[in-house]
């Protein structure tokens, strides 16, 4: 007997989490190996004076130029980058299969049948099987709002203008915090140079000081344009990338929720909505009609066919044992 398949955002390929970190090491590893290949000494570029200065300022400028709910997100956002996806293909194949099975259950039994689902989801038989989606409160709740406005009457055309303006809603609030961030790492390169700056403020009032001395203060006030430069381009750059990247992957996930339940309420059976649907999925995730067709009918991928029954017993049934049906022919002869 096949094992149930588990429900989830488990992913296979689990060691992508480590890409961020890995390419933070790239980063710093290259450039102080490049330092050190020409001779130079490491301790020249610790200065936690610059980096207070590069760091505090960029830090105080997010904070007056954003909202507290942006600055949340700012957080969250950041958390993400260091993890691995929420959309994988195993989470596309599990919730298509979920949505197969709830809108199923409308096909038999009427739209009026998924109130209870919609209305308390952490209590529904369909939704409890797939827990990363009940986790998921911006997919949740996209899914059991639309459905609702359904069971309410709501017609197909109207229903998809709506899930539009949710969409482009989504978008914009999922675009603010790395917009926030972007300007942020922007800011970093001039505040690099305002450090610079102050280093050579201090190393003007130090002139009449041995040589030796008014070097350190212009190295120190170098590395102040070094480090904002490397902190734009080299970390806070590409971690707004990184989450920019993730925010386009969830709203790639809520629009294949949105033609399937749209092609579904349009009038097309389950099993061609959810096809619809994963033809609208991302080719880098999207699952193979034979992974899809198997999850749903939950059969394995490379299941053989059931055996067709032979000519001597035309009319056992397929599952009967072979004993049973030579019983039955010969009492039928």
């Amino acid at each position: 007997m096949a094992r149930p398949r588990r429900f989830g955002c488990e992913r296979k390929d689990g060691k992508l989490a480590m890409f961020a970190i890995i390419g933070i090491i790239v980063v710093f590893g290259c450039v102080a190996a490049g330092y050190l290949m020409e001779h130079g000494n490491l301790r020249v570029l610790v200065q936690p004076a610059e980096l207070i200065i590069i760091g505090g300022a960029a830090i105080g400028t997010l904070l007056v130029a954003n909202p507290m709910h942006i600055l949340k997100k700012i957080a969250g956002g950041i958390g993400g980058v260091f993890g691995s996806s929420k959309f994988s293909r195993q989470t596309y194949i599990d919730t298509l299969k979920m949505m197969y099975d709830l809108l199923n259950k409308a096909r038999k039994d009427g739209l009026m049948a998924l109130e209870g689902d919609v209305e308390e989801p952490e209590k529904s038989a369909v939704f409890t099987k797939n827990p990363a989606f009940l986790k998921n409160h911006h997919v949740r709740d996209f899914v059991c709002d639309s459905l609702r406005m359904a069971i309410t009457g709501v017609d197909a055309f109207d229903l998809d203008q709506m899930l539009d303006l949710d969409l482009e809603v989504h978008h914009q609030d999922s675009s603010q915090p790395t917009a926030a961030l972007s300007t942020m790492a922007d800011s970093l390169p001039g505040l690099g140079i305002v450090a610079a700056v102050l280093g050579v403020v201090i190393t003007m009032g130090a002139l009449g000081g041995p040589p030796e001395e008014i070097g350190n203060k212009v190295a120190a006030a170098l590395v102040g344009t070094f480090l904002g430069i490397l902190l734009c381009y080299g970390l806070v750059g590409p971690i707004a990338a990184n989450m920019t990247k993730a925010a386009e992957e969830e709203h790639a996930f809520l629009y294949v929720m949105r033609v399937l339940m749209v092609s579904f309420l349009k009038g097309t059976a389950p099993i061609m909505a959810v096809e619809v649907a994963r033809r609208a999925v991302p080719g880098h995730v999207r699952p193979s009609f034979k992974e899809l067709e198997a999850a749903c009918r939950n059969k394995t991928p490379d299941a053989a066919p059931p055996d067709a029954p032979t000519e001597e017993t035309p009319g056992a049934p397929p599952d009967a044992p072979p004993e049973e049906s030579a019983d039955a022919a010969a009492a039928s002869s």
